[in-house]
């Protein structure tokens, strides 16, 4: 059990750490932010808990996969903020991005890569 809050401890000071230094940068705090923190912090979960290589792997093959259709929202959400407000904006970028994942999706499985 100790572990677990340790995981959530560790993960949640990123997430801290990178609003907090956004409130003092915005070039600082998006450039850390945009470093795979979250994902290089769940391979190394990954592998402190033994897990297979493979596992692993996998989840940097599939994190790549994934982070594609994410990408116009981050052009998006910038455009629409002064005209919607955060949370239109916010809603719009996340139908934008469940709808780029789903296109995304069906457009890489003619290459054989499932995401769905």
């Amino acid at each position: 059990m100790s572990w677990i809050i340790t995981k959530y401890l560790l993960t949640a000071a990123v997430v801290v750490a990178v609003s907090e230094i956004a409130k003092r940068s915005d070039k600082l705090g998006a450039l850390i932010a945009a470093l795979p923190m979250v994902t290089i912090l769940a391979l190394i979960w990954l592998h402190i808990e033994q897990q297979p290589a493979e596992k692993i792997a996998n989840h940097a093959w599939y994190t790549f996969w994934y982070v594609i259709p994410t990408l116009p929202m981050f052009l998006l959400f910038p455009f629409l903020l002064p005209k919607w407000g955060f949370w239109w904006t916010l809603t719009a970028s996340a139908v934008v991005t469940a709808t780029c994942f789903g296109l995304f999706a069906l457009a890489v499985r003619k290459f054989g890569i499932e995401l769905l």
